[in-house]
């Protein structure tokens, strides 16, 4: 069983009942949703993921906000490995936006071949760089608005950005944050907007700033698509998912991002 370390629960509760998102989409979509969970079960949960990984990182390679931009934009569609794979040897030739905008588009589809939907890609990477000398002096602007008017930067882009370069918390919704909100009606939601919305509305504050690699890491090597890892879930006595096979969580110890030692490839 999960060893309880005593924590001062009013606190929590006090974060939580201060959870409503305040994006302006939140705000317009003022409706409640129902959740077969406490707001304490809710507290319970992301605690655990704390102690289990109390730094939790990016699995993409990068070395500034710029570089960092580039590997978001190229991971569309593609997993991780596969883009750092493709960066190091595109980030050893450029790794500024006046670097990139010189080795120009031809140079970086050659760079970044393996990755798949590369050659829209590699026109978007080129062109964005462009734009960042152009309107923002070369620097990564830390503002949505800005960056989802650079080529090839959506939302999730855009939050991933401003999460992990500025510490901002923001949650990007991928296919495994979609998934776990929707698998364990944590955040139930049609689109990736509103399962990103719902999820920052229950999230208690002292939790949005890694809630984004928690939730991803853990639909990456736990609760996985066609199978979920149960015995090595620290939640699993919480979880409401349907698919859940045992209510006995993995001991909790604090673990680096990566596959928990007993979970296995799916």
């Amino acid at each position: 069983m999960v060893e309880k370390i005593d924590k001062p629960v009013p606190r929590v509760k006090r974060a939580v009942a201060k959870t409503a998102a305040k994006t302006p989409k939140a705000r317009a979509a003022k409706r409640s949703i129902t959740v077969p969970y406490t707001a304490e079960d809710i507290a319970e949960i992301f605690w655990r993921f704390q102690v289990q990984r109390p730094e939790p990182e990016s699995e993409l390679e990068y070395s500034n906000a710029f570089t960092l931009l580039v590997a978001v934009v190229l991971s569309a569609q593609a997993t991780d490995a596969g883009v750092n794979k493709a960066t190091r040897g595109l980030f050893a030739a450029a790794d500024t936006p006046e670097a990139m905008a010189a080795l120009g588009e031809e140079a970086i589809r050659e760079h970044i071949k393996t990755i798949g939907l590369y050659r829209n890609k590699a026109k978007n990477v080129a062109a964005l760089s462009e734009a960042l000398i152009a309107r923002h002096e070369g620097a990564v602007p830390n503002d949505r608005a800005a960056l989802e008017a650079l080529p090839g930067v959506g939302r999730k882009t855009a939050n991933v950005v401003l999460n992990v370069a500025f510490g901002e918390e923001t949650l990007a919704v991928d296919t495994h944050i979609f998934r776990i909100g929707n698998r364990l009606h944590l955040a139930p939601g049609k689109t990736p907007d509103e399962v990103e919305d719902n999820l920052l509305r229950l999230i208690p504050q002292p939790y949005r700033r890694h809630a984004h690699h928690w939730l991803i890491l853990h639909g990456r090597y736990v609760c996985k698509a066609r199978k979920p890892v149960c015995e090595a879930c620290v939640i699993a006595d919480l979880c409401m998912a349907e698919v859940k096979t045992c209510d006995v969580p993995a001991a909790l110890t604090p673990l680096p991002p990566g596959p928990p030692p007993s979970a296995t490839a799916a």
